[in-house]
Formats: C-alpha cells, sequence, structure tokens
C-alpha cells in the first residue's frame, strides 16, 4: 500500500508546484511580448535600475522578497535578450557558433525553481544550460557575486563566453576561473557579476584564502551568496565522497613502499599458488556428492581471489553460486566466527572487495617475516619509555639518547607495517584502469560514477604511494594535510544554493538531509518517444560482449549511430579491440582520451558513428541526430554494465531521444559484473538465467538500491565527522582573517599577550607548592621570553592572587617600550607573520591529530561506544588545547622579531653616513 501511495503522494507535491509557477511563466510571456517593442538599451538601463536599487538592500530578506517582485520582468528581459541574440554569431572557444535559442515556457519553470533554492530535474537536450541564464541574471542583480558550478574546466569556459555573450548584452561582467590561473586573475574573475567554475576550483580557492593566504592581496573570494550547479548530482553526491585537500611536502620517508614491494608481490603470487588447488577440490567434491566441503572449498577461495578465473566461471552455474552463498551465509553466523578465523588463517592474506580492503593472516605475516615473530607487533611505547626511565644505571643523557633510539626503531617498525597493508590493498584491490589509470609516468585516480579522471586528487593514507610503487612509477613523498574540506560543507557555505541535473529523484532523500533541496522534476518541451528495451543477461562477460559486438553490427549495416556505455577504461578497451576486429570504425572516450569528450560526443548522433564511452558520456554537450537518422530510429543506447548507481544509467540512457527525437536503449548484462557479484541473490538469479536470457529490472534495482544505501551511509559517516571539524575549521579561519585584516598591529598583540600571559603564569603557580609557591621558573621565562628584567626576589614581593594582572601589565609594558621607534608598517607585517605562522603549523598539526583520532575511534565500539560521540568528545579537548597552544606559541615568536628588528636597525644606523647628512630610514 505504502508503495503504491509514496510515488502519487510525490507526484502530487510536484504538481502544485508546477501549478504555482505556470501563472508566473505566462506573465513572464506578457511582459517579454511588451518588451520586443522597445529598443535594446531598455534593457539595460532596467539592469542599471535594479542594481542601484538592490545596492540599497543590505538585509538578505528585504532582498530576497525584492528579487521575488521582480522576477517575471528581469525573466522577461532575459529572454527577450536571447531572442535579439537570434542569428549572431558568438565566439566560444576560438570558434563561431551561431545563436539560436529562446527560452521555452518548460525553461522558465526550471529558471524559477532554480531561483527559489530547487533543483531542477530536466532531461537531457532540454536546455538546462540557457534554463541557468535566468536566476543567474536576477541574482546578479544584488551585486554580491554568482557562481554557476560545472563539471570540467572546459565546460566552464565554454559557458561563460556562449551564456556570457548574453550576459554582456545586458550589461553584466562575466569571469571564468580555470585550473592554473595566477591569483590576480582570479581575483578579477570573482569580482565579476558572475563567475564560472568547477567545484573544486571554488573549493581550494575558499582553503587558499582562509588557510594559505598571508596578505589579503592573496585572497580571492569575495563571499558565498549564491551557488547554481550544473550536473547537481555528480558535484553533490559523486564528488563529496573524496574531501577537498590542499597538501605540501612532507619530511616523511616514502622508501618503505619500494623496500616492501618485493615481497608483497611474492606474497600475492604464493596466494595464487595456494588458492587455485580450492577450486580444483571443490569440483571434486561436488562430483563426489560433499555439497558443505565443496561450499567451504568455494568460500576460502572467494576469499583469498575473489576474482579468481576458475572461481568466475564455476560461477556461471547457479547451484555452485547457490553453495558459496550458503556457505558464506554459515561462517559469517555469530557461532561460527572462530571457524571463520580458522579459515582464514589457512590463507595468506583475505579479501573484502565491497570494503576495499585486505587482511593479513598469521600465516601471511611469518612468511613475510620467518625470522622475527614480533615485527608485526607494535609494543606499549609509553610503558617502554617508563622503564627507560626507571633505570638507575643510566645517566640523563644515556636515558634521552635510549629513548630517541626506541623512537626511531618504533617509526620503522610502524612504517614497514603500514607499507606492507597498503601495498596489500594496491595489489588486491586496486585495478589499473578501473580504480585509476597511468599516464606519463603518474599515477591517476578515476571517479568512479563519472569515469573521469580525478586530477590533482591523491588517495590518503600512502595508498597511492603504493599503487605507484606497485606500477614502478616514481613514489611522491607522503603529503601534510596544509587545508581540507568536505564537498558538502563547501557548498553549505553558500546563502542559497540551487542546481540542475537530469535525474536527481532517486537521490532526492540525500538532497533533502544534506543540503535542504528539494528536487523538482520540470515536463519535457516535446514528449519522450525513446523505447527502453529489457535487459538481456548472460553467464559470462565473454558472452555478454559477443552480444553486444552483434547489437552493434546490426545497426551500424544500416546506419544507425550506437553509443555505448562502459563501467570502466578498461572495459571500453576490450570493446574497443573486438569492434576493430568486427572492422566496425568506432571512436573511444574515457578517461585515456578525455580532452576530445565534447568533440566525441558531438559527433555520436551522426550516421554510421559507433561510440565507445565511459559513464562520462555526454556530459554538457549535446548529441545531435544527423540527417536522415530519426528515420533510422534514432540513437541506438547500449549499456554493457549495470552500474551501481541507477543515476548513471538514466544519464546514459538519457543521451538519446533528445527534444522529441526517436531513440531506443538496452543494457547487456553478465553474472560476472560487479554489481551481480556483489549484491544480487544467487536463487533470483538462476531464475533469470532460466528465462532465456532476459532479465527482470527488480532484481538489479533492489542490488541497486542497497548499493546507493551504503554509499549514503559512507558519505553520511563522513560528513558526520566533518561537521565537528567543519565548527573548528570556521574558528580557526575566523581568527586567521582577523589577523590578515588587523589595522592595528599593536592593539591584536595586546588582545594575544592579555590572554596567553594570565594563562602562562597560572600555570607556573599550579605547579609550585601553592603555601611557599616557587617563582624563579616563572621569572626565568619572563627574562628569556618577553625580556622582562626583575630583581632578586622581586616577585616574592607581589600578592600571588595579584600576580597574572601585574606581570600581564609589566610584558605588555617591556613590549610596547621596544616597539616604539620601530616603522609601523614593518611591525605590522611581522606581526602578521609571526601570528599566521604559529596559527598555521599548529592547525597542520592539529589536522594530523584529527585524522589518528578518526582512524582509532572506530575500535571503540568493541567496547559498545557510539565512535561519533567518543570522537565529538576527545576532539574538543584537542581543540582546547589547540587554541592555547596556538597563541601561547606565537609569543616567543613575537618577542624575536622585535629582537630581530631592533638589530636589523642597529645594523642600519651604523652604515649610515656621519655628520648629520640625509641618509637614514
Amino acid at each position: 500500500m505504502i508503495q503504491w501511495l509514496f510515488p502519487r503522494i510525490i507526484g502530487g507535491k510536484n504538481e502544485r508546484e508546477l501549478s504555482r509557477i505556470r501563472p508566473i511563466v505566462s506573465r513572464i510571456n506578457e511582459i517579454e511580448r511588451g518588451l520586443q517593442r522597445e529598443p535594446a538599451e531598455r534593457l539595460v538601463e532596467r539592469t542599471r535600475g535594479w542594481q542601484e536599487e538592490l545596492s540599497r538592500v543590505e538585509v538578505a530578506g528585504a532582498r530576497a522578497k525584492h528579487l521575488e517582485r521582480i522576477l517575471p520582468e528581469a525573466y522577461a528581459v532575459v529572454k527577450n535578450a536571447a531572442r535579439r541574440l537570434c542569428g549572431s554569431e558568438v565566439m566560444v572557444n576560438g570558434h563561431g557558433m551561431r545563436w539560436d535559442m529562446v527560452h521555452f515556457d518548460v525553461q522558465l519553470i526550471g529558471g524559477v525553481a532554480l531561483h527559489r533554492g530547487m533543483i531542477a530535474e530536466m532531461q537531457t537536450g532540454e536546455g538546462k544550460t540557457l534554463v541557468a541564464t535566468l536566476p543567474v541574471y536576477l541574482n546578479a542583480l544584488a551585486g554580491l557575486g554568482v557562481h554557476v558550478v560545472t563539471v570540467n574546466d572546459y565546460l566552464a569556459q565554454r559557458d561563460s563566453e556562449w551564456m556570457g555573450a548574453l550576459f554582456r548584452s545586458l550589461g553584466l561582467t562575466v569571469g571564468c576561473i580555470r585550473n592554473q590561473m595566477p591569483p590576480h586573475e582570479r581575483r578579477e574573475a570573482y569580482l565579476c557579476d558572475i563567475t564560472y567554475g568547477t567545484n573544486s576550483e571554488f573549493g581550494f580557492d575558499y582553503l587558499k584564502d582562509n588557510g594559505i593566504a598571508t596578505t589579503r592581496e592573496e585572497q580571492v573570494q569575495r563571499g558565498h551568496y549564491l551557488a547554481i550547479i550544473d550536473e547537481v548530482d555528480s558535484v553533490l553526491i559523486d564528488d563529496a565522497r573524496t574531501p577537498l585537500i590542499i597538501t605540501g611536502p612532507s619530511s616523511r620517508d616514502a622508501g618503505q613502499f619500494d623496500v616492501c614491494k618485493p615481497l608483497v608481490a611474492k606474497l600475492v603470487k604464493r596466494q595464487t599458488e595456494l588458492c587455485n588447488p580450492f577450486a580444483v577440490e571443490a569440483k571434486r567434491l561436488m562430483e563426489e556428492g560433499d555439497l558443505k566441503g565443496a561450499g567451504l572449498a568455494l568460500f576460502k577461495l572467494k576469499l583469498g581471489q575473489p576474482r579468481n578465473r576458475q572461481l568466475l566461471r564455476m560461477m556461471e552455474d547457479p547451484e555452485v553460486r547457490r553453495l558459496l552463498e550458503k556457505a558464506e551465509l554459515a561462517y559469517q553466523k555469530g557461532a561460527f566466527q572462530k571457524d571463520l578465523f580458522k579459515i582464514k588463517e589457512e590463507l595468506y592474506f583475505s579479501i573484502d572487495e565491497k570494503l576495499h580492503d585486505a587482511d593479513l593472516s598469521e600465516k601471511g605475516r611469518r612468511f613475510l617475516a620467518p625470522n622475527d615473530p614480533d615485527s608485526f607487533t607494535l609494543p606499549d611505547t609509553a610503558r617502554m619509555m617508563d622503564a627507560i626511565d626507571e633505570r638507575d644505571d643510566l645517566t640523563a643523557e644515556q636515558k634521552s639518547a635510549a629513548r630517541g633510539e626506541l623512537r626511531v626503531r618504533m617509526d620503522a617498525q610502524a612504517a614497514k607495517i603500514h607499507g606492507i597493508t597498503q601495498l596489500l590493498k594496491a595489489y588486491c584491490v586496486y585495478e589499473r584502469d578501473v580504480h585509476y589509470v597511468v599516464r606519463d609516468g603518474k599515477v591517476t585516480i578515476i571517479d568512479e560514477s563519472t569515469g573521469r579522471e580525478m586530477a590533482g586528487r591523491r588517495w590518503s593514507d600512502g595508498l597511492h604511494q603504493a599503487v605507484e610503487a606497485k606500477e614502478g612509477v616514481a613514489v611522491e613523498k607522503e603529503n601534510l594535510t596544509y587545508a581540507t574540506i568536505t564537498i558538502q560543507n563547501y557548498f553549505r557555505l553558500y546563502e542559497k544554493l540551487a542546481g540542475m541535473t537530469g535525474t536527481g529523484e532517486t537521490e532526492a532523500a540525500e538532497f533533502h538531509d544534506i543540503y535542504e533541496l528539494d528536487v523538482l522534476p520540470i515536463p519535457t518541451n516535446a514528449p519522450n518517444i525513446r523505447v527502453d528495451e529489457n535487459d538481456q543477461i548472460f553467464k559470462t562477460r565473454r558472452e555478454k560482449y559477443q552480444a553486444v559486438i552483434a547489437r552493434i553490427e546490426a545497426a551500424h549495416v544500416t546506419g544507425q549511430p550506437v553509443l555505448v556505455g562502459t563501467a570502466s577504461v578498461e572495459a571500453s578497451e576490450t570493446l574497443s579491440r573486438m569492434l576493430k576486429r568486427a572492422k566496425i570504425p568506432h571512436s573511444v572516450l574515457n578517461a585515456k582520451y578525455h580532452e576530445q569528450e565534447a568533440e566525441i560526443v558531438a559527433l555520436a548522433g551522426q550516421k554510421g558513428a559507433v561510440t565507445v564511452s565511459t559513464n562520462m558520456a555526454g556530459r554538457g554537450t549535446d548529441i545531435k541526430l544527423g540527417e536522415g537518422v530519426a528515420e533510422l530510429g534514432g540513437l541506438l543506447v547500449i549499456g554493457t554494465e549495470r552500474h551501481s548507481s541507477r543515476r548513471v544509467d538514466r544519464q546514459l540512457r538519457g543521451r538519446c531521444s533528445r527534444q522529441g527525437d526517436p531513440g531506443r536503449s538496452r543494457f547487456f548484462i553478465s553474472l560476472e559484473d560487479d554489481l551481480m557479484r556483489h549484491h544480487a541473490s544467487p536463487e533470483k538469479m538462476a531464475a533469470m538465467i532460466e528465462q532465456a536470457g532476459s532479465a527482470s529490472g527488480k532484481l538489479v534495482e533492489t542490488a541497486q538500491r542497497m548499493v546507493e544505501q551504503r554509499d549514503y551511509r559512507a558519505r553520511k559517516q563522513v560528513l558526520d565527522f566533518d561537521d565537528v571539524m567543519n565548527l573548528q575549521r570556521g574558528i580557526v579561519y575566523h581568527y586567521r582573517n582577523e589577523v590578515l585584516a588587523a589595522e592595528d598591529a599593536r592593539k591584536l598583540v595586546h588582545d594575544l599577550l592579555g590572554e596567553t600571559v594570565p594563562a602562562r603564569v597560572e600555570e607556573f603557580l599550579e605547579e609550585s607548592d601553592p603555601r611557599r609557591p616557587d617563582l624563579r621558573p616563572l621569572a626565568e621565562w619572563l627574562r628569556t621570553t618577553p625580556g622582562v628584567d626583575l630583581a632578586d626576589g622581586e616577585l616574592d614581593q607581589v600578592d600571588v592572587r595579584k600576580l597574572p594582572v601585574e606581570i600581564t601589565e609589566r610584558v605588555i609594558g617591556v613590549y610596547d617600550a621596544r616597539v616604539a621607534g620601530l616603522p609601523g608598517e614593518v611591525l605590522a607585517g611581522e606581526v602578521r607573520r609571526v601570528l599566521l605562522s604559529s596559527i598555521d603549523r599548529e592547525w597542520q598539526f592539529h589536522l594530523e591529530e584529527m585524522d589518528e583520532l578518526r582512524e582509532g575511534v572506530y575500535l571503540r565500539a568493541q567496547g559498545q561506544k557510539d565512535p561519533l560521540v567518543e570522537f565529538k568528545n576527545e576532539a574538543y579537548e584537542l581543540f582546547e588545547a589547540l587554541m592555547g597552544r596556538m597563541k601561547q606559541e606565537a609569543v616567543p615568536g613575537l618577542f624575536r622579531a622585535v629582537g630581530q628588528l631592533e638589530a636589523f636597525l642597529s645594523q642600519i644606523q651604523r652604515m649610515a653616513p656621519k655628520g648629520g647628512g640625509k641618509g637614514g630610514i
């Protein structure tokens, strides 16, 4: 009942929203018809008038009401400007493009939805790029800067020039930020009314402004008013799995990966030799009727080598699948946990494909270090340090040296364990041309959902270095984190947020929960007449690919264009080789050839075209049908594998049948596909095979829903932990920006000393006997750090309760006296430098501490404790310590800087000509 009722409730809500918007569309069209009789100059005059009105509105609520009031007229102005551009040529990326676009009514509906902070779900080819011009123009009138977010640099540049022609005709300025753009050009782009760029460029600029910049001039962004995101699901869902991180070189040695590589390679080879006989044993036991024993042998094989070729071939038999599933379920139960442990100990290591993890067993550890049974065990370092301190036969210097040697030994042992663990994952879980590509001697991550290269991104915790070692390319040093933020928390900085996509409804719950965005499906301008055929299922990938080639050949003979979607670079290249053998000319678009993306996709609808693409197919570029193609049935879309997300499948299907064009789509799947192996029920798959190759969509959709829910939980968990960091990040960045913006350096120092000196005095008093406090350590600190010279016993004459206040006044007095003769601008620059250095150094150390806490806190769940609650509690304590450290560590630096300036000026004065000349400062 609920399943029947839910879509009807949702549908009703959407219809009500559309019915509220349609009268506004009628009003826009009425105004636009009147504008057709006015000269073009009137459009610019209206723009200037609205800008002046809105410049006087400072309250966000009042601004929103004003924009809503002028919306119909403003949208009419944009539509009229587009009409006037028709027939003209616009230069885009160095090529002339004829403008032939005027907003349809459904595009006006989408524009209203975007302004009201919704996600407009519009089918491919419905003109999302043009839709965005409406809310972008309206909100740019406020003068606060509108950010239009695209999925790559090419689209950002293209749209800033293409749609920029429309905005400039109305008197607005348009900028575009691109990779490797110098800071002064970025600043100019952000000062424009409208700025185009990718999510990573906007996010990294925020991190650089707040975590890296050392002067106000280096900061480029001016705020976060409105972001309108194209392909919003790709940006806010897919890219949200990986946080934005700015790193710098670390002193840590990455050499352990090259050292450990031969050992791990031998271990993997030995595991292969161990696992191959399990397949033979399973076959023998099945023939003998020992199904339980056969299931156990299959389970061992899956644990040790889930992608073993013999195992994959055997899994084509539904009975074998059932055996394996039964054994797996039995040993995962609590009563059989000890048996599961014994099974794993028969292997050198076990692999969990779903969790992307590999776990070394005791047998594996003995193989790697046969003469050192303790090499994979980290002892209690604190206890060993205490043991050194308790030794009476060592001097203080010898104890210090022993502690240093112990730290070096423990660090080396930990690095070796870490290196082997990550190398094992690199060899057994991460596949070339599936999870990454190797180009120009560098390992580049591939986005699982889009198939695009994630330039500049690196796996953390040494995994990237492990993959580099595995592939034999230069292993770069592990980096330190300077600044980081999740995609979710970056875009939640914006006062207003909206987006467009062709596939948003499947993730509607996540959009609402994380971003408070509702999805509104927009009707198509013309009816969608695409024919979606039932999936075809095959036992093996080989059979599936052969059927795909046969379908391509049949279409190619008639001249019908074909777009083939694959889930990985490896699959696209396999199909390309098969097409070459079949002598079918084709184009390949994957992470290795992404530069030609727009050109290849634009030609995919021409007669006789065959295009093989990873999931990036057609992003931002329409596939227009060539002459005579409609009569052949339009574009044929073939999916060679169901993706783990329904959205990606819908994106692929949506490449055909734009604007009422004909088209067909079909997916070909096999039991060897990752989605089917990991998440589909063996019983139901067996039934599907018996249905003569026709697959039920419910089974696939159920598997996809499982993966989507798992991925959502993973993203939500990352966000929950980053929300804690986000509060801390906001406080630190606010303090850092206060330092950058401070015009009165002396007040900044006074505030700092007024906070830190009393706290430091209290620390000395706490460490001393309260009845007869020993103030000599305090006097020594005053002499060596702020340079306050005191007579013997002078502190003893002061009431202990008044010490913090009196010493603070003395320290501030000494500081003021020393800086009185120093140049103000030079001193202010030094103060900022010292404070920023202290903030950044301590913040980087804190980020490392938080990473270690996040990794270790999950173990608390075994003690019936909530890891998130534990993380919040300890993170608060660490943050309190950070803020204290950050300011305390700055005090010695401030006085050292004063001393250096005094010495420099003294040297200049000695070098100045004598006799009353005009030299000097």
